[in-house]
């Protein structure tokens, strides 16, 4: 089978899901943003740019979902420091509930794409019929 023009997993997300995800992991233990990115891939996610990370921990910083302070860290300097706030918390219940939803579509979708899988492989297979469309 050809490989598809994409090879990034994250296209079929949902939009702005890093911000879900960054949530999570935050409620799980307050975070600084190097061991977030770490934890991203626990979630099967590709380790994202730190400058695009930093930016989407200000935007949920701005939006009042996180807050954060400096901590001394005994391997280093002072480490800025995130923690779920009360906001956070609800958004958070709020996104699960929306993604539960959306993997009831996939689940669906995935259903029926299964059912196909044996038709589109013979399909590939087959030479195209004179006066349809390809």
């Amino acid at each position: 089978m050809k490989e598809p023009p994409y090879q990034d997993a994250r296209v079929g997300l949902p939009r702005n899901f890093i911000q879900a995800c960054l949530l999570v992991l935050i409620a799980e233990r307050p975070s600084h943003g190097y061991d977030l990115m770490e934890r991203l891939s626990e979630l099967g996610l590709p380790r994202p740019d730190p400058g695009s990370l930093y930016r989407t921990l200000r935007g949920l910083e701005r939006d009042r979902l996180v807050t954060s302070a400096w901590v001394d860290s005994a391997s280093g300097p002072p480490r800025r420091t995130y923690r779920l706030s009360d906001e956070g918390r609800d958004w958070l219940h709020v996104l699960a509930g929306a993604h539960r939803e959306t993997r009831k579509i996939l689940d669906r979708f995935l259903e029926r794409y299964e059912g196909l899988e044996h038709e589109l492989d013979e399909l590939s297979a087959s030479p195209p019929v004179e006066g349809e469309l390809p």
